[in-house]
C-alpha cells in the first residue's frame, strides 16, 4: 500500500513536495485553504496530482502518513494542530526533498541580507562551473529540482519558517548574516523563540561542516557561547579580530580560508555598501570552502548586479536618483539602506507594521533624512514616532500619493528612497508589488520631466 502524502499549500514549495512525493511512488494529495494560482493548478494537472482549494478535507487530510506543509501556515493553524495531535510527521519541504539527495548543502538565513548572499554565493558557483542548483526563498522548489534536475551543490534561502519543520537535513555550509526582531507575532513576541528558529539551521553539523556567521552580530556571539556545535566556526567582520576569516585592513578584503588566503580590493566589489560587504564576505568564504579558486571569486563579486527591490537604482528624475529598497520589511533592513545614503534622503516609510521598535534607525533618520513620507493605510505609528524629529513628515495612503510627495519635496543632488521598514500587506500583494509600482511610479515623473 502507498505511502500518503498530504501537502499543505499550492505554492512553488508546495506544488514541488508533491512532484516529487509522485516521484517517489506516493499517493499525493495537495490541500489549500487558499486560491492556487492558475500556473501551479496547470502544473499539478499535468502530472496528475489530485488537489483542493478553499477548503481542508479533514477526514482525508488526517489519514496522511507524512505532511508537507508551506513554511507560511504557522504551527497554530487549526489543520496543522490536529495534524500534530494525531501524531503525522510534519516537514518542511526542504526537509522532504533533503531525504532524497545526497548534494552538498549551503544554506543562508539571517533577517536581513540573505537573498543578496544567496544569489551572489549561486552567481559565482555557477560562474566557477559547478553543477548548482538555486532553492529556497528564491530560484525554484528544492523539491522539484531534486525530482527532476538532480544537482551536485545547492545554495538555499532559508526563512525562521522553513527551518521550524527541518529535522534530519544537514547545511554542509551553514551562514547567518545576523539577527534582528522580525516576525515577533510568529512567535509569541518572544526573540528567543526567533534566535532559535535561526539557529536549526546549524543541527546536525559536524566536524567536516562550517558555519560563517557575522562576528559583530550581539544576537548571534551570545547564542553561540550557549550553544555546542562542531562545526568550523568561520567569522567575519568589517575589521580585524581574534580569529576573524573575512575582514578589511587598507581598503583590502582579506579572506582566511581553510585551504588559501586571498584578498580583493574593496572598490572592486561590485555591491556597494557596508551589508553588500558582509555579503560579499560570506558568499567569498562559502566560494573558498568548496574550493573555487581565488581568481574566479574575484571575478564573479566584480561583476555580480544586484538583486531587484534591495537598494535599487531605478532612475533619476530633475536630478534626484530614486532608490528602491522595498524588501526592507523590518527596521533592521532600513538601517543598513539609510548607512550607505550618501546625498540628504526623503523616505518613504509604512505598511504592516510586525511590532517594530523605530529606535534602531532614530539617529540616522536624525542624521540623513530631510523628510519622510508615510505611506500605508494607516500611519498612526510612523507619525507619532517620527513627529519633530525630521524637518518634514507627510502622511499618504497611495504609491501614486507617495511618490508625488517626494517629488515635491526633494532637490537636486538629493535621493528618494523606499525602504519602508514595514510588509506590505496593507496596500500590496508583496514587496515586490510595492516595487514594481514604486518603479512605475517613478517612471511616469521621468516620462513628464
Amino acid at each position: 500500500m502507498k505511502e500518503l502524502l498530504v501537502v499543505l499549500g499550492g505554492g512553488e514549495s508546495g506544488v514541488g513536495a508533491a512532484i516529487l512525493g509522485k516521484e517517489k511512488g506516493m499517493e499525493v494529495f495537495l490541500s489549500d485553504m487558499g486560491t492556487i494560482a492558475d500556473k501551479y493548478k496547470n502544473i499539478l494537472n499535468e502530472e496528475n496530482i489530485e488537489f483542493e482549494e478553499g477548503r481542508h478535507s479533514e477526514d482525508r487530510i488526517l489519514k496522511a502518513d507524512i505532511v508537507v506543509k508551506s513554511p507560511g501556515i504557522p504551527p497554530y493553524a487549526p489543520m496543522v494542530e490536529k495534524i500534530t495531535a494525531k501524531g503525522i510527521p510534519v516537514l518542511s519541504e526542504i526537509e522532504f526533498a533533503g531525504r532524497y539527495t545526497d548534494a552538498k548543502m549551503v544554506c543562508i538565513t539571517g533577517s536581513n541580507g540573505k537573498t543578496t548572499t544567496t544569489l551572489l554565493t549561486y552567481h559565482i558557483l555557477r560562474k566557477a562551473g559547478l553543477n548548482v542548483g538555486l532553492a529556497g526563498n528564491v530560484g525554484k522548489s528544492l523539491a522539484l529540482q531534486v525530482a527532476r534536475e538532480h544537482h551536485d551543490y545547492y545554495v538555499i534561502e532559508l526563512s525562521s519558517f522553513q527551518l521550524e519543520n527541518m529535522y534530519d537535513f544537514k547545511a554542509d555550509i551553514a551562514v547567518i548574516m545576523n539577527i534582528t526582531p522580525d516576525h515577533m507575532d510568529r512567535y509569541d513576541h518572544k526573540m528567543e523563540n526567533y534566535v532559535k528558529a535561526k539557529f536549526r539551521i546549524l543541527q546536525n553539523q559536524t566536524a567536516e561542516d562550517y558555519f560563517i556567521y557575522w562576528q559583530d552580530d550581539p544576537v548571534v556571539t551570545e547564542q553561540i557561547r550557549q550553544i555546542q556545535t562542531e562545526a568550523i566556526l568561520m567569522p567575519f567582520s568589517e575589521f580585524r579580530q581574534e580569529d576573524t576569516k573575512a575582514y578589511v585592513e587598507n581598503g583590502i578584503v582579506h579572506f582566511i580560508a581553510p585551504t588559501e588566503v586571498w584578498e580583493i580590493p574593496r572598490d572592486r566589489l561590485s555591491l556597494h555598501g557596508l551589508h553588500n560587504l558582509y555579503n560579499s564576505m560570506a558568499a567569498g568564504l562559502s566560494a573558498s570552502i568548496l574550493n573555487i579558486k581565488d581568481d574566479k571569486i574575484r571575478g564573479a563579486l566584480e561583476d555580480f548586479e544586484a538583486v531587484e527591490h534591495r537598494l535599487e537604482f531605478v532612475a533619476e528624475v530633475d536630478g534626484v536618483k530614486y532608490v528602491n529598497d522595498s524588501k526592507a520589511t523590518n527596521v533592521n533592513s532600513t538601517w543598513y539602506a539609510l548607512e550607505s545614503m550618501t546625498t540628504p534622503t526623503v523616505l518613504i516609510l509604512g505598511g504592516k507594521d510586525k511590532g517594530n521598535d523605530y529606535t534602531e534607525i532614530e539617529q540616522l533618520v536624525k542624521d540623513k533624512v530631510k523628510a519622510i513620507v508615510c505611506m500605508g493605510k494607516d500611519n498612526t505609528k510612523l507619525l507619532d514616532f517620527f513627529q519633530g524629529k525630521v524637518p518634514v513628515i507627510s502622511d499618504t495612503h497611495s504609491i501614486e500619493d507617495a511618490v508625488k510627495e517626494c517629488a515635491r519635496l526633494a532637490s537636486e543632488g538629493e535621493t528618494v528612497l523606499l525602504s519602508p521598514c514595514c510588509a506590505s500587506f496593507d496596500l500590496f500583494s508583496s514587496y515586490e508589488d510595492r516595487g514594481k509600482k514604486f518603479k512605475d511610479e517613478v517612471r511616469k515623473l521621468s516620462s513628464k520631466s
